[in-house]
C-alpha cells in the first residue's frame, strides 16, 4: 500500500519534514518514491509547502495520506 507520509530531517530537538509518497512497508526515513513538499514546524508561522497537483495525482492514484498529512494538505490548499 502506498502511503503519503512525513519523512524526519534535521538536528535533535530542531526537526523538519519532507512529505514523501512511500511504501507502507518502507521504514518512517527510509526508501522514498517521490518527495511532494516539506513541514517546518520550527517557525514561527509553521512553513508548509505541498505541491497539490502531485498529491492530488497520488491521491487519486490511490496513496492513502496519514492523519498529520491530511491537516496538512488542508492547509496547504487554504493557503493557495
Amino acid at each position: 500500500m502506498v502511503k503519503i507520509r512525513l519523512r524526519r530531517m534535521g538536528a535533535k530537538k530542531n526537526p523538519f519534514y519532507r512529505v514523501v509518497v512511500a511504501d507502507s512497508r518502507n521504514p518512517r526515513d527510509g526508501k522514498c518514491i517521490e518527495e511532494i513538499g516539506i513541514y517546518d514546524p520550527m517557525t514561527e508561522p509553521a512553513t508548509v509547502k505541498i505541491d497539490m497537483e502531485r498529491a492530488k495525482y497520488w491521491i487519486a492514484n490511490g496513496a492513502q495520506p496519514t492523519d498529520t498529512v491530511k491537516g496538512l494538505l488542508k492547509k496547504a490548499e487554504a493557503a493557495e
